[in-house]
């Protein structure tokens, strides 16, 4: 306990290690006070149109389908089409009809939904040739919401990997580590350290912002720390295979630069591109963050079904990668040495 202490301490020096940890709870923060903004709104299509300048029907049918701002004169109207920071569609009334106005510069997206909205204005009545049914919320959390917070604590749970590495890096760099080699402790004794300072901070990291900004159902608690804990390991291991490789502080940052996108990126990409349940879905799980992010979406989205099934493969994975970090340090773990 008295030698976690020292290792706790030594962290705390560390601004980069600090900085890591308070990085997620303040993002968390952020989300938190940003909760009432209903994200879908943001993804919504903007039109502009006149006052009184279309018919009841009309404006009724655009507010269906998007935000409508309404504007004095066809001037005005225009300059808020052209303006850059905006992706507004302009709506004018064409005798019976509608037509569009664009700046030139917007999507292509919004340039195919202004070129076919007189289409679909005209075709509005008649019966579509399927069946159109509309899945209510059933969470606080809308889906990109959703998304930034499964990213955030993603990111809390790894930040293990940074803690570690950092720490390893640094007692090399100050000549600790030469100081280590001839105390009377063990490999064993140094690794443990090690993995508990990661696991603690990763984990006081993630439960913390997950307080602060996610409201997790008291039956789902056990699961959700479980996952927790086991990407902190995972994480806490990460930065030890870091720290062995890193013999100076600029590789290192590189080092866990490559591996914080790599726990990041494609797990992002896989829930955003690929459908789920498909094969490329379940092969991201190679990476341990992929079994987090998955968890944590499914999760926050009131589906906690397949929450057991992530949790065994970041069991499988901590198995696999705490044998591989053995078998590679084996001839040092034998000799009870740590260089």
């Amino acid at each position: 306990m008295k030698r976690l202490t020292y290792q706790w301490k030594n962290t705390r020096r560390d601004k980069m290690c600090i900085l890591t940890f308070l990085l997620p709870v303040f993002v968390g923060i952020a989300l938190r006070l940003i909760s009432g903004v209903n994200f879908q709104a943001v993804g919504e299509t903007s039109f502009g149109v006149l006052k009184k300048g279309l018919s009841d029907e009309a404006a009724v049918w655009l507010e269906a389908n998007g935000s409508v701002a309404q504007y004095e004169s066809e001037s005005a109207l225009r300059e808020a089409v052209n303006d850059p920071s905006t992706q507004m569609i302009g709506v004018l009334d064409a005798g019976g009809g509608i037509r569009t106005l664009l700046s030139g510069d917007e999507l292509d997206l919004y340039r195919v939904i202004a070129e076919t909205l007189p289409q679909l204005y005209e075709r509005r009545t008649e019966k579509l040739p399927y069946k159109r049914t509309v899945v209510p919320v059933q969470e606080d959390h809308d889906g990109l919401k959703s998304l930034l917070l499964a990213i955030t604590l993603v990111t809390a749970m790894f930040m293990g990997c940074t803690f570690n590495a950092m720490n390893i890096i640094s007692e090399k760099e100050d000549g600790v580590a030469l100081i280590n080699s001839i105390l009377p402790m063990t490999a064993r004794s140094y690794i443990l350290q090690k993995i508990m300072l990661g696991i603690i901070g990763g984990t006081a990291s993630t439960v913390i912002t997950a307080v602060i900004c996610v409201r997790i159902p008291p039956a789902r608690i056990g699961s959700c720390l479980l996952l927790i804990l086991l990407s902190a390991y995972i994480s806490a291991l990460a930065g030890l295979f870091i720290g062995y490789f890193s013999e100076g502080m600029m590789v290192g940052i590189i080092y866990i630069k490559i591996a914080m996108i790599l726990f990041l990126a494609p797990p992002i990409f896989f829930y955003l591109m690929v459908p789920d349940g498909s094969v490329w879905r379940g092969l991201s799980c190679l990476l341990p963050s992929g079994a987090s992010f998955y968890g944590l979406m499914d999760l926050l989205g009131g589906n906690p079904d397949r929450l057991g099934l992530y949790i065994l493969i970041l069991l499988a994975h901590a198995v696999v990668w705490s044998v591989f970090y053995a078998v590679m340090r084996k001839e040092r773990v034998l000799t009870g040495r740590l260089f």
